[in-house]
């Protein structure tokens, strides 16, 4: 006879799974598999506990399985995730948006006053771009990326969350910013040293893009860069903020200090971990043509 699978029953036994291979979350990520599975939310799993899984729904599940035992990203095995409450749709050519980038758009958010025009460097999936447009109606956001792969999904998910018209997505890369000038540049680059790369999470060092991550030697190749050109491409008083790796907010608050911005400080994220710094150019800076006698 053939083998009568439930929800309850599958959910039973990938949580196991998924646990002996020491995937974190697993019963939420057995949940999660399962109700795109099933075209179900989670709540819809549990009120059919009971519910038979039929020949062609167990294949498409085991496949799923199959690659999260792989250790591919569940976000990428489902193709979107959530990020500031909004839907995401991602890919390999993007890095998954974290909870930990919440606090770089919460501490910008603070800091947006009016019309405001916004760059965001190394945009990826679009996460921080979308969630500033879609708190703030009047504010215009720069999107830039050296990967077309990667601004074609940001633009797909500027249309998905309403504010394509507000979100131009720009290929460029950390060498030239565009000269704006823009009255804040926010910024979520890569910063896992180089070193560092063999002794990452199989999920991030097989799956996510090395070139949104690596962030050379020691980390701060990308801070340098971004605070030796603020001051070209920031009005006087914009803000530039920066999300930093575990040990990085002291160096990076460093290099701030050193390119003359000022009201320099940094944020920790939820864990206590500093996650942001930020810093302000000076209202007196001359930095643009607009700006001289």
């Amino acid at each position: 006879m053939t083998e009568r699978w439930t929800v309850l029953k599958i959910l039973k036994w990938t949580t196991n799974y998924f646990t002996e291979r020491e995937i974190a979350s697993a019963r939420l990520e057995a949940e999660l598999l399962l109700a795109a599975t099933l075209d179900l939310d989670r709540v819809g799993l549990y009120v059919n506990f009971e519910r038979p899984l039929d020949t062609a729904e167990l294949a498409a599940f085991h496949a799923r399985v199959r690659r999260r035992a792989l250790r591919e990203p569940v976000q990428y095995i489902l193709g979107e995730t959530e990020f500031w409450s909004l839907p995401f749709t991602v890919s390999p050519a993007v890095l998954v948006p974290r909870a930990d980038t919440e606090v770089l758009v919460e501490e910008a958010l603070a800091r947006i006053e009016g019309s405001s025009r916004i760059l965001d460097v190394g945009t990826g999936s679009g996460a921080i771009a979308i969630a500033l447009a879609h708190e703030k109606p009047e504010v215009c956001v720069t999107a830039l990326d050296c990967s077309e792969s990667a601004l074609e999904v940001a633009r797909s998910n500027a249309q998905r969350n309403g504010v394509a018209e507000r979100v131009t997505c720009l290929a460029g890369d950390l060498a030239t910013l565009p000269p704006g000038p823009f009255e804040m540049v926010v910024s979520n680059p890569p910063y896992i040293p180089s070193r560092d790369w063999a002794e990452l999470m199989p999920e991030v060092r097989d799956y996510e893009p090395r070139l949104a991550l690596d962030g050379g030697d020691d980390g701060l190749q990308a801070y340098r860069q971004l605070t030796a050109q603020a001051g070209q491409v920031l009005t006087p008083g914009g803000w530039l903020l920066v999300e930093v790796g575990i040990d990085q907010a002291a160096d990076v608050r460093a290099l701030f200090e050193t390119v003359g911005l000022s009201e320099v400080s940094q944020r920790d994220d939820y864990a206590g971990i500093p996650r942001v710094v930020v810093g302000r150019k000076n209202l007196n800076h001359v930095g643009h043509e607009e700006n001289k006698p």
